[in-house]
């Protein structure tokens, strides 16, 4: 009787063994670093939440839970690294790994596996980071601030700038493209803009100030609505000027000034998708410096998932050659604590360069990944020999 069903291949005896090994020290290396984490970065602030400002531990748990998502995104690079020093660790100092090489396995070989789940979670962090930490993060602050009665607005900025740049009327009949209004906002709340100054360059020959109290985009005349304000034209070279006040004036400047105000401040807590849609925004209306910095952050969203499998390859090369002969947890923490504390301080200094112009956005998010993938390849070579 033929079967139906399409064959199956089955892991081999050796890589079941080193999934096995490997398994423990890596829910091991995620435990102790989600305590640690945990610890640090978000227990002691709720802490004094809840001593200081009064908040109920009910939602500071809630709160707790949400954040445990980006926290995440952090152990599991870490947990690759521990996981990985300590069982190839172990392996050496039992003389697993030379009796491997003895019946002629090649390093690369038995390191394998521990690329394999480096891959597997490089998958899931990035997962974790695109599809649950934006939402948990944004949950987490609308929980902390409803707990602590304070308002939610659903989009909220600060001085917001926008040039306008279109074609211009020149006085010889003809038309260049330049910066046609200068637009700034104090504040923008939930649709609405306080303070409002526009610096109008359209005409030839004179200049605009429009003021208002506040303004709303008006969707059927697809323009800013501005309230309560005035408007003051000058002439060049200190000529006559004029001054009109108004109650309510329509000015074609779109909702773009809007949606820059409900570009959030921190990208890290962005999809990718979010990311691109407002690089492409500040692009368009000359923020080159804000569009470079999400342009670092949007290859960091791909990149920074892979240092699993750097740390793999490091964490597995190492244990299988210098800390063959530690006996203990405690040298191969104190060794994967050096290695992540080096790697992130190489991360941020390359991050930095990006969003300064140093170095190219490509440059400065995938750099440290190279450079540790060559330096775990290095190891790898030293651990054969």
């Amino acid at each position: 009787m033929v079967s139906l069903s399409p064959p199956t291949r089955r892991l081999s005896l050796l890589d079941r063994w080193l999934y096995g090994e490997l398994l423990g020290p890596l829910l091991f290396g995620v435990g102790i670093f989600s305590v640690l984490l945990v610890t640090v970065d978000v227990l002691f602030e709720l802490v004094r939440r809840v001593v200081e400002d009064g908040l109920p531990l009910a939602p500071a748990l809630q709160v707790l839970i949400l954040q445990l998502p980006g926290l995440m995104v952090y152990t599991f690079p870490m947990a690759m690294l521990l996981g990985t020093l300590l069982t190839y660790s172990k392996l050496s100092s039992c003389n697993e790994l030379i009796a491997l090489r003895s019946v002629g396995v090649p390093t690369g070989r038995y390191v394998l596996p521990a690329l394999v789940l480096g891959l597997f979670f490089s998958v899931a962090s990035f997962m974790v980071n695109d599809l649950v930490v934006p939402r948990s993060n944004h949950s987490s602050f609308v929980v902390l601030q409803t707990a602590l009665g304070r308002a939610v607005p659903k989009s909220r900025g600060e001085h917001i700038i926008y040039p306008h740049h279109g074609r211009i009327a020149t006085e010889d009949g003809g038309s260049r493209r330049s910066l046609a209004q200068l637009f700034y906002a104090a504040e923008a709340v939930d649709g609405h803009m306080k303070d409002i100054i526009v610096l109008d360059m359209s005409r030839p020959g004179i200049l605009q100030v429009v003021q208002a109290r506040e303004a709303y985009f008006d969707q059927e005349q697809g323009s800013l609505l501005f309230l309560d304000g005035t408007t003051t034209s000058l002439a060049n070279e200190g000529g006559a000027q004029s001054r009109i006040s108004f109650e309510e004036q329509l000015y074609p400047i779109g909702d773009t000034p809007l949606r820059l105000a409900e570009i959030p401040t921190d990208p890290d807590s962005m999809t990718v998708v979010q990311i691109r849609k407002y690089q492409t925004l500040l692009e368009e209306t000359g923020n080159l410096q804000q569009a470079r910095k999400f342009s670092v952050r949007l290859q960091e969203k791909f990149s920074f998932p892979l240092s699993c499998i750097v740390f793999a390859l490091v964490g597995s090369s190492i244990g299988a050659q210098s800390v063959g002969n530690s006996r203990n947890r405690s040298k191969g923490f104190g060794i994967s604590l050096i290695i992540i504390f080096g790697y992130y301080l190489l991360s941020f200094l390359f991050s930095s360069f990006g969003v300064h112009g140093i170095l190219p956005p490509y440059v400065s998010a995938w750099g440290p990944v190279a450079i540790g993938l060559a330096a775990g390849l290095v190891l790898l070579r030293q651990s054969s020999r």
